[in-house]
């Protein structure tokens, strides 16, 4: 029986694997991590992250051919396929810092590996990782391999949250990276085996190491700087009294360009974007091409102008200050469909109105009030540590407060942020939602989930992302 372990027990190394378990009933798949709050947490009912279908796959699996454990180095010395799925976050200090990867978590993963192993051992890469990590790996394994061979590959996942188990199921492409000799090309075949249990053979794309590494690397930079590409235009919509979304439909049409990720909002988010492009930034620097990491660098910049834009919008519009006033910020998470909250975009706008003094009241269905207690206290990429590692939980800010119902948010609210697209945004009663609020009442969609012209109809002031502007708000600058 193949034996596979995954080091890390987060939002790729869980879902992978127990899809994994489900597809090869035959292959005994264990997730391992030292955070045992975490273990307990896929052992129960509960599990530490919420994503459409995973709680069916682990029940499916869990106990048969799928395991969760602390008992790292035991499971990694009996693996014969070893996943190091661990965080990889950027430096906040040192040498790169705020644009480079940290390693530390993946060095000391290797050296371990190499400290149990009594037999050889294929090491895969499925963290994203700088270009060239594998090398360092590769170089950490042989030098302390006591006899035992070591072969590196990097697969990296292309997972979206809200649809990583669809994505597994039905992958665009599963992308394997490794050497190309005898050894890495039996690794490779060892992978794919894996993979073709339920991926077509046409899916599964085998590449050298390094064009596998930055592979991911360009994949979310491109995505990322579509976002930006369509937020940029969202402040020209504004300005000229375009509509995004029709901008976005026609532009969208044609076959050469496609409608993915067109859709203007308050910037992007999640765990990878931002990260992946200061990591290519680093790169690009370290390889003595600057043009290159400053053209990447713009991608992040315009996403941070549309946060402090919507900020400067809500503030301005609001007779210039929001000190004291209510303010209702509905959805918390970086998107729809999932918990998390990793560089989400309504951190920078809360953090933007507090020190406005505003007062704020935040739903979201899907996340604690301790998660976002601890995000508005928390420094920029502490959130990419272990939780052991992060700051203990801070004390709860005064001017914040966290509720279980949307209504209960908006009570007496001057204005409403729309933060996360959530389908019950949509569907609220923004009659009753008007009534218990204070006059004028604002709306400002950071998401353009709301029907603009019925929302004016019932008597909201309403800004929406590069939509033509509300005649409140033509005389007020966008940009403080």
């Amino acid at each position: 029986m193949v034996k596979i372990c995954c080091i890390g027990a987060g939002y790729v190394g869980g879902p992978t694997m127990a899809v994994i378990a489900l597809k090869c009933p035959e292959i005994e798949v264990v997730v391992v991590d030292i955070a045992a709050p975490r273990i307990n947490a896929w052992n129960s009912d509960h599990l530490p992250i919420y994503e459409p279908g995973l709680d069916d796959v682990v029940k499916q699996c869990r106990g048969k051919n799928l395991f969760f454990s602390i008992d790292v180095e035991k499971h990694v010395a009996e693996a014969d396929i070893v996943f190091v799925s661990v965080n990889t976050p950027t430096k906040t200090q040192g040498l790169g810092a705020g644009k480079a990867a940290d390693l530390t978590y993946w060095e000391s993963a290797a050296r371990m590996i190499a400290d149990v192993s009594k037999t050889d051992k294929i090491v895969v890469e499925k963290s994203t990782v700088p270009v060239k990590t594998a090398e360092a790996i590769e170089r950490i394994l042989t030098h302390n391999r006591k006899g035992i061979n070591f072969t590196i590959l990097s697969n990296p996942e292309f997972l979206a949250e809200g649809t990583a188990i669809a994505d597994l199921f039905k992958p665009d492409r599963v992308l394997i990276g490794g050497r190309e000799t005898p050894e890495g090309q039996k690794a490779i075949q060892a992978l794919k085996n894996v993979y073709a249990h339920w991926v077509p053979v046409d899916r599964i794309l085998c590449t050298n190491l390094w064009s596998a590494e930055l592979s991911k690397l360009a994949a979310n930079a491109f995505l990322a700087q579509r976002i930006s590409s369509v937020n940029a235009m969202s402040a020209l919509c504004e300005a000229t009294g375009a509509d995004v979304s029709q901008v976005s439909h026609s532009i969208g049409t044609d076959s050469r360009i496609g409608p993915k990720f067109l859709n203007a909002s308050v910037g992007f988010g999640g765990s990878c974007f931002q990260k992946d492009i200061l990591n290519l930034v680093y790169i690009c620097e370290c390889n003595g091409l600057p043009e290159v990491a400053n053209y990447w660098k713009q991608v992040i910049k315009v996403n941070d102008y549309q946060k402090n834009r919507f900020v400067n919008r809500v503030v301005s519009s609001m007779f210039n200050t929001v000190s004291g006033k209510k303010i209702a910020i509905l959805g918390f998470a970086f998107k729809k469909d999932t918990g998390d909250t990793r560089e989400t975009p309504a951190i920078d706008v809360c953090k933007g109105l507090l020190g406005d003094k505003a007062k704020l009241s935040i739903y979201d269905p899907q996340v604690s009030e301790d998660q976002i207690t601890r995000d508005l206290a928390m420094k920029k990429f502490d959130w990419d540590h272990p939780a052991h590692l992060q700051p203990l939980s801070p004390t709860s800010n005064k001017q914040v407060s966290v509720v279980w119902d949307a209504y209960e948010a908006i009570k007496d609210a001057h204005g409403i942020c729309i933060m996360t697209e959530w389908d019950e945004f949509k569907n609220l009663d923004y009659k009753k939602v008007h009534d218990s609020m204070q006059k004028p009442a604002f709306v400002f969609d950071g998401r353009n989930v709301v029907d603009v012209n019925k929302l004016r109809e019932i008597g909201f002031i309403v800004y929406s992302i590069g939509k033509p502007l509300d005649p409140w708000l033509k005389d007020m600058p966008a940009v403080a």
